[in-house]
C-alpha cells in the first residue's frame, strides 16, 4: 500500500526524494517546539511510517538553525497535545528509520528531538546544547534519560547542569553526533546520510535501548556533582532534580526514568524560580531595546582611546581589546603610564595561567596596545573612553583637553560611577557627543554596561552605545542622569538602611549571612571591602555639602576608614584579612567600634533576625527603585532588575528587585515601608509610582508591557 507525500501542515513541509522523506521545519525565527510543530511532526512520522515506498525519513531545520528549543510563549500555560515527550517517543518508536540532519543550533528540546532519532549527522558549524536549567528547568523530553545512555552519566551532568554550548566535534566524541558532513545544506547532508544508512541495511537505533557507557562510575558521578552543588547552587531547586533524573536513568527501567524525568519537570515548574528566570531571560533581551536604538544607525568604531590605566582603564581596554579593537591608552606621566601598561599585560598573564587564553592570542592583543603620554595621540579615535579618578574637576579638565584633541565627530565617554553627565558635556564644544559608559569592576569581566544618556546626547551616540556593548559581549542597560544613575544610586539608598540596622543592633556579619543566605554570592560589607572602603569614603565625604539636616548619617563606616581600614587592600575593614587572604573573618575590634558609635548615637541596640533584615534591604531596594523608573532614570522596571542581576549579585533566580516585589506582592512591600517610616519618615518615604500601583491592583510587570514611550 502506498500514499502520497503529507501536504504541509503549518510550520512542517514535506518534500518526497526518492524514497526518502524530508520533513523540514520552518518555524522562523528560531524553529521553536511550538504546538504546530509538534502536531506536524507526529502527522509526517505516521504517514512516512505507512508509506511503504518510504524507506528513511530526514528532519531537518529552516532557516539559520535545527531547533533552538521549546515555545519560551508556552512557558506557564496549559501545553496543547501533543507535548514534547510523546513526540520523541513517536519518533523513536517509527519503524523506518529517522535521522536527524543538525546545521546552526540544536539546543534543548531541539537536541532531545535529535536524541531520539535513530542517526544524526551534523554541519561541522553546528552548536548543541541542553540549557534549561538557566530557566530553572530540566531537559523535559528524555534529555536527562537518553544522554546519559548515549554520552555516559558524567558527560551528562556536566551538559545538562552548566548548560554550556559544545561544537560538532565534542558533540561527536561524546556519542550525540553520528556523522559530520561538510557543505552548507543540512538537507543534502541529510540525504546522503540517510541514502548511505539505507543502503547499508542500518538497524535502527533507539536510544533508550543504549547501554549507559560509564555506568561502572555512574554513583561517583552523581555523588560528586551532589557534593558540587552544595557550593555552587545550593539554593537552586533545577540542578539537584537534574542530578536525581539522571540518576535514575542508570538505576530504572527506561520508562521508569522518563516518569522520574516528567515528575522532576513538574516540580520544577511549578517551583518560583521558573517564572523569576524566565523574567530575567525575556529582561536580559527587553533592555536592548531604547529610543535611540530604533530612531538612529550607530556610528563606526574603529579605534578608540582610553584616558587612565588604573584598574578600570586597564579592564577597559582588555574589553575593547578582547573584541579586536586597536587601543591607545594615555596616561598623566610615565610611572602611570608604565603601570597601566603592566595592569593590562598582568590582566592577560593571568587569562593565560587560567588557560582562557593562548599565549600567541595574548600576544596579539596587546600588539593593538599604544600607550602615549600625550593627549594629542587621541586625534583619530573614534571613541575616547575617559577612566580618570572620580572627581569632578579632573573630569573637567579632561573633557576640555579630549574637545581639543578630538576630531569632529570623535564620542567622547566617561566612565563615571555618579558624577554628572550633564555637567561634563558642558565642559566641551560638543555635548552631543558626550555619553556615560559605566563599566563594572572588573571591567573585563562584568557583563553589565550603564549607558548614561545627557540630555544633550545625540540618539546616534546612544545607538553607538548600545552597539558597542554588543561588540563588547556586554550587557547593555539604558540610564539617564542622576547621582549614582539607576545601580549606584539604588546601592547608596539600601546601603543607608543597611547603615541604619547596623547602628540600630544588627552586625555587618549578620547582616551579610542574611543576604547570602537570600542567595546573594557576597554580603555588602564584604563588597564592601573588596571594592574597597575608600571609594565610598570619598563619595560620602563629596555629598556631606549638599546632606539634608533631616537625613540620619551613619558615620560607623567612616570611622574605619579613618583608621586606614580600607578592605582587602589594606588586609582590614570590616573583616580581617590575614597574611594577604582574600577571605576575611570577622573582627572584634570592629564590633567594638560599632558599640562605640551606637553608644555615642545614644541607641540602644534591638535584636534583627534574618527576616527583618531581608524585609529593610527588600523595601529600601525596590522603594528607590521605583522612584528610579517614576523619574525615568531607568525606563522600566525590568532595566533595574538587569542592573541588579549582572552588576550587584541580586540573585538571577529571583528575577531581579522588581520582579521579587510583584512576587512578594507590592501591597507587603508597601506595607512594611509604611511601618518602618514611624521610625524615620524622611528616608522610609514611600515612592509614588509605587502608591500608585498598589492603589491600581497592578504590579511592576504591567509597566514592563507597556509600549516602550518615546522620549522627549
Amino acid at each position: 500500500m502506498t500514499h502520497s507525500v503529507p501536504a504541509a501542515s503549518g510550520p512542517i513541509r514535506c518534500t518526497r526524494r526518492g524514497n526518502i522523506l524530508v520533513v523540514q521545519i520552518d518555524n522562523p525565527p528560531v524553529n521553536a517546539l511550538g504546538a504546530e510543530v509538534r502536531r506536524g511532526l507526529v502527522a509526517a512520522i505516521e504517514s512516512a511510517e505507512a508509506n511503504s515506498e518510504i524507506a528513511a525519513i530526514v528532519i531537518a531545520g529552516a532557516g539559520r538553525m535545527f531547533i533552538g528549543g521549546a515555545d519560551i510563549k508556552e512557558f506557564g500555560n496549559p501545553r496543547a497535545q501533543p507535548i514534547l515527550p510523546e513526540v520523541c517517543a513517536r519518533i523513536e518508536s517509527c519503524t523506518k528509520l529517522v535521522i536527524a540532519a543538525l546545521h546552526g543550533a540544536a539546543l534543548g528540546g531541539g537536541l532531545e528531538l535529535a536524541l531520539s532519532a535513530h542517526y544524526r549527522v551534523a554541519l561541522r558549524e553546528a552548536e548543541f546544547a541542553l540549557p534549561e536549567v538557566k530557566l530553572g528547568l530540566l531537559p523535559g523530553a528524555g534529555g536527562t534519560q537518553r544522554t546519559p545512555r548515549v554520552a555516559g552519566v558524567r558527560s551528562a551532568l556536566d551538559l545538562i547542569l552548566t548548560g554550556r554550548r559544545i561544537g560538532t566535534q565534542e558533540a561527536r566524541r561524546l556519542g550525540l553526533v553520528d556523522s559530520i558532513a561538510d557543505g552548507e545544506d543540512p538537507v543534502e547532508a541529510g540525504l546522503n546520510y540517510a541514502h548511505e544508512l539505507v543502503d547499508r541495511r542500518a538497524p535502527l537505533r533507539r536510544t533508550r535501548d543504549f547501554s549507559i557507557p560509564d555506568r561502572a562510575h555512574a554513583a561517583e558521578a552523581i555523588r560528586a556533582a551532589r557534593e558540587g552543588l552544595k557550593t555552587k547552587n545550593g539554593q537552586l531547586v533545577a540542578p539537584s532534580r537534574i542530578v536525581d533524573a539522571i540518576e535514575a536513568a542508570f538505576q530504572r527501567p527506561f520508562t521508569e526514568g522518563m516518569a522520574a524525568e516528567r515528575e522532576a519537570y513538574l516540580a520544577c515548574q511549578q517551583n518560583p524560580q521558573h517564572p523569576a528566570l524566565v523574567h530575567a531571560f525575556f529582561a536580559e533581551r527587553q533592555v536592548l531595546k531604547a529610543p535611540e536604538t530604533h530612531a538612529a544607525i550607530p556610528r563606526a568604531i574603529q579605534g578608540v582611546g582610553v584616558v587612565g590605566g588604573g584598574t578600570m582603564g586597564a579592564g577597559i581596554a582588555v574589553a575593547l581589546l578582547d573584541a579586536g579593537l586597536p587601543v591607545t591608552m594615555v596616561e598623566r606621566d610615565q610611572a602611570s603610564l608604565e603601570r597601566g601598561r603592566g595592569n593590562v599585560e598582568r590582566l592577560y598573564q593571568a587569562a593565560v595561567a587560567k588557560g582562557r587564553l593562548e599565549p600567541g592570542a595574548s600576544a596579539e592583543r596587546l600588539a593593538r596596545l599604544t600607550a602615549s603620554l600625550e593627549f594629542d595621540a587621541l586625534n583619530q579615535a573614534d571613541l575616547v573612553i575617559e577612566a580618570a579618578f572620580e572627581d569632578m574637576q579632573v573630569k573637567h579638565e579632561v573633557f576640555s583637553e579630549l574637545d581639543r584633541v578630538c576630531r569632529p565627530g570623535a564620542i567622547l565617554a566617561s566612565n563615571t560611577s555618579y558624577l554628572d553627565l550633564n555637567s561634563i558635556g558642558e565642559r566641551t564644544s560638543r555635548p552631543q557627543d558626550v555619553i556615560g559608559l559605566h563599566f563594572f569592576s572588573p571591567a573585563n569581566v562584568m557583563r553589565l554596561l550603564e549607558i548614561v544618556v545627557p540630555d544633550k546626547a545625540a540618539a546616534d551616540v546612544v545607538a553607538t552605545g548600545f552597539a558597542l556593548a554588543k561588540a563588547l559581549g556586554k550587557l547593555p542597560v539604558r540610564a539617564g542622569v542622576c547621582d549614582g544613575f539607576i545601580g549606584n544610586r539604588i546601592f547608596a539608598s539600601y546601603r543607608l538602611a543597611l547603615d541604619f540596622l547596623l547602628e540600630d543592633g544588627a552586625s555587618p556579619y549578620e547582616i551579610d549571612e542574611a543576604l547570602r543566605e537570600f542567595g546573594f554570592p557576597m554580603g555588602p560589607f564584604q563588597v564592601m571591602d573588596l571594592a574597597g572602603g575608600d571609594i565610598g569614603w570619598a563619595t560620602r565625604k563629596r555629598r556631606a555639602a549638599t546632606r539634608s539636616p533631616q537625613s540620619r548619617y551613619v558615620a560607623i563606616a567612616d570611622r574605619l576608614c579613618e583608621r586606614g581600614w580600607f578592605g582587602q587592600k589594606t588586609g582590614r575593614g570590616w573583616y580581617v584579612y590575614s597574611d594577604g587572604s582574600r577571605t576575611g573573618t570577622p573582627d572584634p575590634e570592629v564590633l567594638s567600634l560599632v558599640a562605640q558609635e551606637r553608644a555615642r548615637a545614644g541607641i540602644t541596640p534591638r535584636r534583627f533576625d534574618r527576616t527583618d533584615i531581608v524585609r529593610r534591604f527588600v523595601a529600601a531596594i525596590v522603594n528607590e527603585g521605583a522612584k528610579v523608573v517614576q523619574e525615568r532614570i531607568a525606563l522600566r522596571p525590568l532595566d533595574v532588575d538587569v542592573t541588579f542581576v549582572h552588576g550587584y549579585g541580586f540573585p538571577r533566580y529571583r528575577g531581579g528587585p522588581m520582579k521579587y516585589a510583584d512576587f512578594v506582592g507590592l501591597e507587603v512591600i508597601l506595607n512594611d515601608i509604611e511601618e518602618f517610616s514611624k521610625e524615620d519618615g524622611y528616608f522610609w518615604r514611600p515612592a509614588t509610582l509605587l502608591q500608585d500601583l498598589v492603589h491600581r491592583g497592578q504590579d511592576f510587570d504591567a509597566l514592563n508591557r507597556q509600549p516602550l514611550a518615546p522620549l522627549k
